[in-house]
């Protein structure tokens, strides 16, 4: 995966498919041409279908399959049936009007991980915010926009953070730099609340909390935040996600991924263990 584009934030089930219909055509042995003249259409087309930058066209898929050796009807039933789901919108389509394309790949991720590690050095991730807190960084985010859309913003992220209470959460592993605690976002008591939630996170069996104090010195990841997502299914290798004031990078390739993965594990080696941190939160809401 690459720079996120509004042509390349599909759900998950999408990327699936697309790399399940990669695999077939290389075990039949087949070219991205010769599978595009069964479609009648450019090898283009066939890329695009295998990398999820377009939705999957059921007499397309369908055609594919055949073409590729796959004949048994309940096969190709169950094959089609789960296209159909995979083209249908994500639960957060009806926030498109406040959700930037680039991050609607994001939430499919994330809903669909089983592991979910972070470093954030400016602020509480959004799994973890509370409404006040989440409109204060959304309002600092974009000043020019309405306070419905801002308040839709809030919506979406307490929406996101309905994961962590399903019957099968993720794993949530974050390491925080003690900046996201003195940084006042809001006003004193709203990171009272906020740091109350941190807390409160601390003894969630799915969530695995980190402060970075300053004490700690310098780190791998002072460039800026990140996520590294795993997953369940064979089909998806982890992938690692950084964001800019414009769009985002999604990466897979195992030597990009496996660079993040070594920082975040070294920053966890120097960050406060669980019993330490959810002290120095205590500590940071006294301050306050």
């Amino acid at each position: 995966m690459t720079e996120a584009r509004a042509a390349s934030a599909p759900t998950v089930l999408r990327v699936v498919l697309g790399r399940r219909l990669q695999d077939l055509r290389e075990r039949a042995g087949l070219s991205y041409e010769q599978a595009a003249r069964a479609l009648d259409v450019t090898h283009a087309t066939v890329r695009r279908i295998e990398k999820a930058e377009v939705g999957l066209r059921i007499p397309y898929v369908e055609k594919l399959l055949l073409t590729y050796g796959v004949t048994a009807p309940a096969e190709i039933a169950n094959f089609l049936e789960l296209a159909r789901e995979a083209n249908r919108p994500g639960w957060w389509h009806r926030f498109r009007d406040v959700l930037p394309e680039w991050f609607s790949a994001f939430v499919s991720l994330e809903g669909s991980a089983e592991l979910i590690r972070a470093y954030e050095p400016h602020y509480v991730p959004g799994l973890l915010q509370t409404p006040q807190y989440a409109q204060a960084v959304l309002r600092a985010g974009r000043p020019h926009a309405s306070q419905e859309e801002i308040e839709r913003g809030v919506a979406l992220r307490m929406q996101r953070q309905a994961l962590l209470t399903r019957d099968d959460p993720p794993l949530l592993w974050v390491v925080l730099d003690e900046t996201v605690l003195r940084r006042p976002i809001g006003g004193p008591e709203v990171m009272r609340r906020q740091i109350d939630r941190l807390i409160e996170a601390c003894g969630m069996p799915q969530v695995r909390l980190q402060v970075l104090p300053f004490a700690s010195g310098p780190h791998p990841a002072m460039y800026g935040p990140f996520h590294i997502f795993r997953f369940p299914l064979p089909e998806l290798p982890d992938i690692a996600y950084a964001e800019s004031l414009i769009g985002a990078v999604y990466l897979d390739e195992r030597e990009d991924v496996s660079r993040f993965r070594e920082a975040l594990d070294r920053m966890s080696a120097q960050a406060l263990p669980a019993g330490p941190t959810r002290e120095f939160l205590e500590e940071a809401r006294d301050r306050l």
